[in-house]
């Protein structure tokens, strides 16, 4: 029979032997550990378009300012508030884009403080406010973005609406001129399409003296308030053809 001795010896060395594989368990825990956060790093820099090689899209650390003349894009700001609620109350908006009729002072104060910072953050819309003038007689004149954006195929959808009182003035066409260089020269889309109602008129000549090349007609593809489904224009510009003039 065993010595007391030698039992405790056998023990002693079970003992270091479970110890060693537990050491080596937990170090293998660990590597995988370690992947598992590669592999969550790599993905979230995917998700948020930090992964870059030449063909990736480029997305600005902070909403630019783009001017051309009388003519400024920016990001939107408190004292545009007012305004954004007094210009949606026209009752053509409603009509011919997506601004609901019952717009009130808390979807302009909500689209100011919310929308537009968070959208831009998650890099799923570029949201901005048209300027009219200089200094002191600087005016709100409307809202330009880009949304619906595929960062992957390098596609995104131009959207505007104009206050009344600077409709006919030129404003649109160069704010979309500015806005779609933007988007090419420095953001790196390859197409941005514009989709617009059938009947708007005044909105497709803007696309046409922007650049824009009408592609055809999307048989009912949006439904309005009172529950009728329209037909509606699609316009494009694609990078290597487009030009400011």
């Amino acid at each position: 029979m065993l010595s007391q001795q030698s039992m405790r010896r056998n023990v002693d060395t079970k003992v270091r032997e479970v110890d060693t594989k537990v050491r080596e368990v937990d170090t293998k825990v660990h590597e995988v550990d370690t992947k598992v956060r590669e592999v969550d790093t790599k993905v979230r820099e995917v998700d948020t378009g930090l992964v870059h090689t030449c063909e990736m899209i480029w997305w600005p650390t902070e909403v630019p300012t783009l001017t051309h003349g009388l003519i400024t894009l920016r990001a939107p700001n408190e004292t545009d508030i007012p305004q954004l609620f007094e210009g949606a109350q026209d009752p053509i908006i409603p009509v011919f884009t997506r601004i609901p009729s019952n717009y009130s002072m808390a979807n302009a104060e909500f689209y100011v403080r919310e929308r537009s910072p968070n959208t831009f953050a998650n890099q799923t819309e570029l949201q901005l406010a048209v300027q009219y003038g200089n200094g002191d007689d600087a005016k709100f004149a409307g809202a330009f973005s880009f949304h619906s954006m595929d960062l992957r195929e390098h596609v995104a959808e131009i959207g505007y609406w104009l206050t009344a009182p600077m409709r006919g003035k030129g404003i649109g066409v160069t704010a979309t001129k500015l806005l779609t260089q933007f988007g090419f020269e420095s953001i790196g889309f390859e197409r941005i399409e514009a989709v617009v109602n059938v009947e708007n008129i005044a909105s497709r000549k803007l696309l046409e003296n922007s650049g824009y090349i009408l592609e055809g007609v999307m048989r009912k593809k949006s439904r309005k308030e009172d529950g009728s489904q329209i037909d509606m224009v699609l316009y494009s510009a694609i990078r290597d053809e487009w030009s400011w003039n």
